[in-house]
C-alpha cells in the first residue's frame, strides 16, 4: 500500500511509525486514519517486528488530534475497528508501543500517546484534551484513559478546564515516562525500544497481556486467570522460555527468536 499520511521505517525488530501531514501539525482526517490501521495491522501481523513507535513529522507536532477545518469543510468522518489513527480502539495488540511526542499532542494527538505503553516526551511537548473548547468531547479514549493513568482528580483538573500540561507537569503526573531535550524524542523513544528488545518478546507480550486483562478484573481473580492468558501459555510453550534459563546457566547473551 502506498501511504500518503504516514511513513514507517523499520529498524532491526523496530517498527518506526510517523504521522505525516505537517502542514496541518500532523491533525488527521478519514483517510490517514484507514492508512494507519493498515499499518498497525501490518505490525501486529509480523512476528519480525517486536515493538513500535509513533511520532510526528516535522518538530512543531506530535499530532494536533481531529482535523477540525476538514470537518469545519464538510470532509466525512469516521475510522475503523482500530479507531483514532488506527490505535485507540486496538486492544489486541500484545507489543509494546511506544509515543515519541515532539511537540504538540492535542485531542485525539494526546489520546494517541494515552493509547500507547509509554510516553517519551521532548520538553517542549505540551498536552492537552480541549475538545470542550469547540463543543466536543474527547471519545477517543481520553476520559477513559487519562483518568485510570494519573487518578479521578487530577484527570478532572486537566479536562474539565482544558488546560494545556507541559511535559514536565505531565512527567509530574504520571503520564509521561521521560523528558528529553527538543528534538531528541524519537531518539529517546528509541533508547527505550532497545532495552525493550533485549528481553524474550514472549515474555514482553505475555507480561503487557496480564497487566491489560488484570487491570479488568480484581486482583484476585487476575492472579488466578493469568496462566491461562493466550500470550502467557503461548510463552510457556516457546522456545524462548527455554533458551532463557539456558543463557543465564551458560552465562551468555540469551539468542531470542520470538516464538
Amino acid at each position: 500500500m502506498e501511504l500518503k499520511f504516514s511513513k514507517v521505517e523499520r529498524k532491526g525488530p523496530i517498527t518506526i511509525i510517523t504521522l505525516s501531514r505537517p502542514e496541518v501539525y500532523n491533525a488527521l482526517h478519514t483517510d490517514a486514519h484507514f492508512e494507519l490501521q493498515k499499518v498497525f495491522d501490518d505490525f501486529a501481523a509480523d512476528p519480525a517486528q517486536w515493538v513500535a513507535i509513533v511520532t510526528g513529522a516535522g518538530d512543531k507536532a506530535f499530532c494536533a488530534g481531529n482535523d477540525l477545518k476538514w470537518q469545519a469543510a464538510g470532509g466525512k468522518r469516521g475510522w475503523d475497528k482500530g479507531g483514532f489513527a488506527g490505535l485507540t480502539a486496538r486492544f489486541d495488540c500484545d507489543k509494546p508501543i511506544i509515543a515519541a511526542v515532539n511537540g504538540v499532542a492535542m485531542g485525539g494527538g494526546f489520546e494517541i500517546a494515552l493509547a500507547c505503553d509509554l510516553i517519551i516526551a521532548s520538553e517542549n511537548a505540551t498536552f492537552a484534551l480541549p475538545e470542550p473548547r469547540v463543543g466536543l468531547a474527547a471519545l477517543a479514549g481520553g476520559l477513559h484513559r487519562l483518568p485510570r493513568q494519573i487518578g479521578l482528580k487530577r484527570a478532572m483538573g486537566m479536562i474539565l478546564t482544558a488546560r494545556h500540561v507541559s511535559a514536565k507537569e505531565g512527567f509530574e503526573l504520571g503520564f509521561v515516562n521521560e523528558v528529553v531535550p527538543q528534538g531528541e524524542a524519537l531518539a529517546g523513544a528509541l533508547r527505550w525500544a532497545e532495552m525493550i528488545t533485549k528481553n524474550s518478546p514472549m515474555s514482553i507480550r505475555a507480561s503487557k497481556q496480564t497487566i491489560r486483562k488484570g487491570l479488568a478484573v480484581s486482583l484476585e481473580q487476575a492472579i488466578e486467570e493469568q496462566r491461562e492468558y493466550p500470550a502467557v501459555k503461548a510463552m510457556v510453550a516457546s522456545q524462548d522460555y527455554i533458551e532463557g534459563p539456558k543463557a543465564f546457566s551458560e552465562k551468555r547473551p540469551p539468542n531470542w527468536v520470538g516464538k
